[in-house]
């Protein structure tokens, strides 16, 4: 087997929030390392079927090993932004699927292998590409972007004070010869972040290798499509669980949740209605659920985690 071991982070607050019902259909939409799909299956019975959906090819073929008792999944090699085509292609129309669960984080086993150049721990080739059908790496990216391009990936994704000053770094590194693997990036990162702002906190290429993998993989352009279309296909009753890792992530769910529940686009003045748009979902967790202490101190890479459900009406 694939050694692609992923701590499932809020493993009991997903499996109470989706809800689940024996012999329910439902979707794990980031197939990754099968824990959370473990517990779906093990509760929904034989006659529920749970539908596997990663982009990672990898994730793929370990998960169908570590699921290979159950003969109730169906696997499907895609992202899930295709959630809707997806559903169509399997016999699933609108109002058919009773949930769906998104774990966005990055897996351990892509994170600590070091050929697929996540991890500014470990020195690899440039890639990053979760799917690796995909044309866009992170080589293309740190070697042809434009100056003003970097900038604005490395400060919109990474959230990074000094985006342009890295900007700056890498296109006159790349001057002189490509930036070729992952080990090159963090010397080019480490010069152009200031002696004393790398004395304290993260990593200093924490946040750029975040923006350029979110970069790589378009993870925030297809988040509120597809979430959009999955309340489409849920059933009354059925659950969107959603895990995010960062800020970024975590706005976009509330947002896409918060118009979901309130679609409405009257201005506020109005006294009624009038754009006849009709919330489609409520909105379960207020707050995001956050992991326990006890499972912070077991798996620190749950630190960030933050859950939240909303619910088809």
């Amino acid at each position: 087997m694939l050694n692609f071991e992923h701590v499932s982070v809020l493993f009991s607050e997903c499996m109470e929030g989706l809800a689940l019902k024996e012999g329910g259909t439902y979707v794990d939409c980031t197939l990754g390392g099968a824990g959370h799909s473990k517990g779906i299956l093990e509760r929904i019975g034989q006659k529920g079927t749970l539908i596997g959906v990663d982009q990672d090819s990898e994730a793929l073929e370990a998960s169908k090993e570590r699921l290979s008792s159950y003969k109730n999944v169906k696997y499907v090699h895609s992202n899930f932004s295709n959630i809707k085509d997806i559903a169509y292609d399997l016999g699933y129309t609108p109002g058919s699927i009773d949930g769906f669960l998104l774990d966005l984080g990055v897996s351990s086993h892509q994170l600590d292998v070091a050929d697929r150049g996540f991890s500014y721990n470990n020195n690899a080739l440039l890639d990053m590409r979760m799917d690796v059908r995909s044309p866009l790496s992170a080589y293309r990216v740190v070697n042809s972007y434009s100056r003003e391009q970097l900038t604005h990936i490395i400060w919109e994704y990474g959230e990074e004070r000094w985006a342009k000053r890295i900007a700056d770094f890498i296109i006159d590194a790349r001057e002189v010869s490509p930036i070729e693997t992952t080990g090159e990036l963090v010397e080019v990162i480490k010069k152009a972040v200031p002696k004393g702002a790398r004395a304290n906190g993260p990593h200093p290429a924490k946040r750029t290798f975040q923006a350029i993998r979110i970069e790589v993989n378009n993870e925030l352009g297809i988040l509120e499509g597809a979430l959009k279309d999955m309340a489409e296909l849920l059933k009354s009753g059925g659950r969107i669980c959603v895990i995010t890792f960062h800020s970024l992530e975590d706005r976009i769910v509330k947002n896409t949740f918060r118009t979901l529940e309130r679609p409405c686009t009257c201005p506020a003045d109005f006294p009624v209605c009038v754009c006849g748009k009709k919330p489609v979902c409520k909105v379960i967790s207020r707050k995001p659920v956050l992991p326990s202490k006890e499972e912070i101190e077991e798996n620190p890479r749950s630190r960030s985690a933050k859950l939240r459900i909303a619910e088809k009406l």
